[in-house]
């Protein structure tokens, strides 16, 4: 009577309980497992992506260290030039020229505008 058929099946069942703490335990670690397979991936890409990014900036500070290398033999060059120049050189030699001289007086601009019969009252 009162119990339906599905009721009575699922009171009077044997196996193991899909509510079981076994069953739950079973799940967890799945999951877990799961999760350290992810986090396991996630660090080794992290790892790739550093060793890859630390390779390629060995790569710059060697051509960086190679131009500078290059640019102080360059200035080493234009040094020497330089200071076998300076002793010969006639600009160093003489005294800088005098300011140039004011070529007009103040008050000589000639402002048409100003004068212009439309600005006078």
């Amino acid at each position: 009577g009162f119990l339906s058929k599905e009721l009575k099946s699922s009171l009077f069942w044997r196996g193991p309980c899909p509510c079981s703490s076994s069953h739950i335990l079973v799940q967890r670690r799945e999951k877990n497992r799961i999760a350290a397979q992810k986090s396991r991936l996630r660090q080794t890409q992290k790892a790739d992506t550093l060793h890859l990014e630390s390779e390629d900036l060995e790569r710059q500070n060697a051509a960086l260290r190679r131009e500078i290398k290059q640019l102080t033999e360059e200035m080493k060059h234009f040094t020497s030039v330089l200071s076998s120049h300076e002793p010969l050189c006639s600009i160093l030699a003489s005294p800088p020229p005098p300011p140039p001289e004011v070529l007009y007086a103040a008050h000589s601009f000639h402002q048409p505008h100003i004068s212009s019969p439309r600005f006078q009252h």
